[in-house]
């Protein structure tokens, strides 16, 4: 992992298209400003996980359900 030190205002370039700006420090918490393509989906890291967890449960379900009718056209 790659630890930078930045001051309110300044930023960190990733690529050609995305840049991380810090916009204001208050405390513990540090609002981020991100630009970046449309193209590019940017979640907080507990939301892409749950996205995650739900894009496998609907993969499981669609498995269950194509073995179902699998089964459903033998008999």
């Amino acid at each position: 992992m790659l630890v930078l030190t930045r001051k309110v205002g300044e930023s960190i370039q990733i690529g050609d298209d995305i840049q991380l700006k810090v916009v204001s420090v208050d405390g513990d918490q540090i609002k981020v400003g991100i630009e970046a393509p449309k193209s590019v989906d940017i979640y907080r890291s507990e939301i892409y996980e749950q996205i995650k967890l739900e894009n496998e449960a609907a993969i499981q379900m669609t498995k269950n359900t194509l073995n179902l009718l699998k089964n459903t056209k033998k008999d």
